[in-house]
């Protein structure tokens, strides 16, 4: 058995923000031994080049200098030597978000993707991680946060971690820091709850609740006889900032980003937007704990972490997970139906509003993220379509159409779980083995019993909209879908502030602005002479009525311009839902889907 690789990691000054670290190799190549960091990180389908951040790289053996050379953009390879060989290296860590490495003098957070250098030739011996507290009295009160085993260290201490492989190492994101600490128990399974950054009157109480109720109806989802959690522990960390979002999913844990405003407050009950938002994301990342953690992908098993691994499948792995993130909120009662119809008007609304889900399916969408979706400019949504979104709706499709062809025998619950024992179940104990690319309709109607292939090509492979509006009245639910009321001029187009000017971020297609001669970039100036906001032109518009036309002065670049703009009302229809009382039989349903009573 190889004997482990051997790192460390702190930080002289974290004020620097970069990390101090090591690896060491008892037993080096003897042609050389080479070492890499990975171009991207699982869960984020796009090659972020990490290795740039590794700055004053050098290698040492029984106490004498190694030549290292540089392969190429993230391969190194240290000279022959005899004995130990240890590379010292250090990384440059200011990206506050969930994909890389942060650090300053209120926390630090690092993915192992971002810092640890992957000896090759031991990938699957043991690596011990050494994480050190920074010198200085005001680092004294912090503490370690990561689902990665102790080793020579107390929980939430530093020390000594172990992990089994490189693989697994990688996937344990690290919080070093002053944060807040709870814990609770889902069937069994301890779950830590830490949050970074100033919160007050943060309800830690109110929150393990709702995230227990969460935990646990989604550990007896997949394991209803044994309710058994494929990890021992977990632990939520989330890092609390005046406006944010995000997340990312781990085998063990989740790194996720919100807004302070988002979290509960202490004798405040009422739940707000954000908070619903905010345990939609817990639920989200929990879930992938199962689908894309250990149901995978074939190529995915593994993953090859030099490149880009292509897969049509991304709709089943996030678009699936997304359904399920806000359905669990609703059945264990977290949030109400009515919230939850909302939420999946707004979903259906905002797919409808992009012209690219007509010229791009999710399976193309899925293939490529690493170009398109990983990458939006101000076109995107008149080119492409979101396997996240759309792959919701897609799962909702397939969930009820299942229903009404079984009888309500069968759902999407009997595929997930089919897919959970066949493919996901024994993935880190045993020979990991993917779902395969080309075999996914088949094993979702083994699991379903149902024909699903006229839904697959219309809306998985083609690009059809999902056809909500003949399943859900079939669940006692109204679908409705109409332009507002008061519809007011619009000038078709996404507009952010830029400093002082009003910017066009985006232009909608067949919108006024785009068939005036506007273009993505632009920044207004003025309407029919007078002078545009930062903060956009409704104001102005509100005085004008449909089909007015109105002079537009714009810069692009340095260049003013003047366009005519024929102004008309916003075409997309916003949708909502409503749950009828009546028939008995479609309540039925409703309650059987939504695991609920009425």
């Amino acid at each position: 058995m190889a004997t482990p690789i051997r790192y460390s990691i702190t930080s002289l000054n974290p004020s620097s923000h970069v990390y101090e670290v090591s690896v060491t190799v008892d037993s080096p190549a003897p042609e050389g031994q080479v070492f890499s960091l990975p171009a991207w990180i699982p869960g984020s389908y796009m090659i972020r080049e990490f290795g740039k951040n590794i700055v004053a790289l050098r290698g040492e053996s029984a106490g004498r200098k190694v030549q290292v050379r540089k392969l190429d953009k993230h391969t190194w390879q240290a000279a022959p030597c005899k004995g130990a060989l240890t590379l010292h290296y250090q990384v440059y860590a200011w990206d506050l978000s969930v994909r890389t490495a942060h650090l300053d003098d209120t926390h630090g957070f690092f993915n192992g993707t971002s810092v640890f250098l992957a000896a090759h030739g031991f990938e699957q011996a043991q690596q011990v991680v050494e994480i050190r507290r920074p010198e200085g009295d005001q680092f004294k009160r912090w503490r370690v946060a990561t689902a990665m085993a102790e080793l020579k260290a107390k929980r939430y201490g530093f020390g000594t971690y172990v992990a089994q492989n490189y693989d697994e190492l990688i996937d344990h994101p690290v919080e070093i820091g002053d944060f807040t600490l709870a814990s609770f128990q889902a069937h069994g399974v301890p779950h830590d709850v830490v949050i970074t950054g100033r919160v007050p009157n943060l309800d830690m109480a109110r929150l393990c609740d709702d995230l227990k109720k969460i935990c646990e109806a989604q550990i007896a989802f997949f394991e209803p006889r044994t309710k058994r959690a494929p990890m021992d522990r977990y632990v939520f960390m989330t890092l609390a900032v005046g406006d944010g979002y995000g997340g990312l999913e781990h085998r063990a844990s989740t790194a996720l980003i919100c807004s302070r405003a988002d979290l509960p407050v202490k004798g405040k009950p009422e739940q707000t937007d954000g908070y619903r938002t905010y345990l939609g994301l817990c639920s989200h990342e929990y879930f992938h704990t199962w689908n894309v953690k250990r149901i995978k992908p074939a190529v995915f098993a593994p993953y090859d972490l030099r490149q880009e691994n292509y897969t049509s499948l991304l709709w089943l792995f996030e678009g699936f997970t997304s359904y399920y993130d806000d359905l669990f909120l609703v059945r264990t009662g977290v949030i109400d139906t009515d919230n939850y119809l909302k939420l999946i008007g707004k979903t259906i609304t905002g797919v409808l509003r992009g012209s690219g889900r007509k010229k791009q399916s999710v399976a193309e969408s899925s293939f490529d993220a690493w170009v398109k979706y990983y990458r939006q400019d101000e076109n995107a949504s008149n080119a492409i379509v979101s396997y996240y979104t759309k792959g919701s709706l897609v799962a909702m499709g397939l969930d009820l159409t299942i229903r009404q062809q079984t009888g309500g025998r069968r759902s999407l619950d009997d595929v997930m779980r089919g897919l959970w024992t066949g493919f996901g179940r024994d993935f880190y104990q045993g020979r990991p083995q993917g779902v395969p690319e080309e075999g996914i309709l088949e094993l979702m109607e083994q699991f379903a019993g149902a024909d699903l292939k006229r839904f697959h090509d219309r809306c998985i492979r083609g690009t059809e909209d999902v056809p909500l509006e003949v399943l859900l009245p079939a669940f006692g639910l109204a679908y409705e879908a109409a332009l507002p009321a008061d519809a007011k001029p619009w000038l078709g187009a996404r507009i952010t502030k830029d400093g002082s000017d009003a910017k066009l971020a985006a232009l909608y297609e067949g919108g006024p602005a785009m068939q005036a001669g506007l273009s993505a970039g632009d920044k207004l100036v003025a309407i029919d002479g007078l002078r545009v906001p930062a903060s956009g032109p409704d104001g102005l518009l509100a005085r004008y009525r449909l089909n007015d036309t109105v002079r537009v002065h714009a810069f692009r670049r340095d260049e003013l311009m003047e366009f005519n703009v024929k102004l008309k009302a916003d075409t997309a229809p916003q949708v909502s839902l409503k749950a009828l009382p009546k028939p008995v039989a479609t309540v039925r349903q409703r309650e059987a889907w939504l695991k609920i009573k009425a």
